[in-house]
């Protein structure tokens, strides 16, 4: 049976992609790189270290990583912060209330920096129902390697075989599998290009899903 329900955040709880692409090639225009669509979906749920990591190696950059991190955060939290439209995705929430009501226990694993994690779930309210907010900052690698997973799985409250991993991105859900953990793929509007193939499920509305049919995922 499983117990515990490991979220990824971006795209999966909140859609702030939109905010995120917004930042980077906003930035990428001031450090004068041309970032490709593949480059960019190649990115796709990695840290925000990490990412610059690859294109100061990739386009030879001079600036500092930490400097560029914190510049893309900056852009991205004027935008957030102005973004009246920023909602939690459709279902998501209804899903998270029946689960932790019915007393499964619900982790957060974002590659997204603790700031940006501590400013959505300020704004929508979700720290009742998470035990743990795992941030991808914390690990020197980004997805598709499992650190975040194995270390989210640790704090559970069961053994990993009775965890779930809720994820949108192909670095994702290969981070997920990497962990040995069952995964479940969300294909929403907001997965751009994502390969989902080796989810173990995939649906495409938080509706498909309640805490009975969690429960019995395996």
């Amino acid at each position: 049976m499983i117990q515990t329900i490991i979220f990824d955040m971006d795209g999966v709880i909140v859609d702030t992609e939109p905010v995120h692409r917004y930042a980077y090639f906003q930035h990428y225009k001031e450090l004068g790189i041309e970032v490709s669509e593949d480059i960019y979906t190649s990115l796709t749920g990695q840290s925000t270290r990490n990412t610059y990591q690859k294109l100061k190696d990739l386009f030879h950059l001079s600036e500092d990583v930490e400097e560029m991190i914190q510049r893309k955060r900056t852009i991205f939290n004027d935008a957030f912060d102005t973004k009246e439209d920023l909602q939690l995705l459709d279902g998501v929430e209804a899903l998270i209330k029946d689960c932790y009501q019915n007393g499964m226990q619900l982790i957060l694993a974002s590659s997204a920096s603790k700031v940006t994690i501590d400013r959505v779930f300020n704004r929508f309210k979700l720290d009742t129902y998470f035990s743990h907010k795992v941030s991808g900052e914390d690990f020197p690698q980004s997805k598709p390697d499992p650190a975040i997973f194995l270390h989210a799985a640790t704090l559970s409250i069961a053994p990993k075989e009775n965890c779930i991993v809720i994820e949108d991105s192909t670095n994702g859900v290969r981070a997920a599998k990497a962990a040995g953990i069952f995964c479940v793929g969300y294909d929403s509007t907001h997965s751009n290009d994502q390969d989902l193939a080796l989810a173990d499920r995939v649906i495409s509305h938080f509706n498909e899903l309640n805490f009975r049919e969690v429960s019995q995922l395996q």
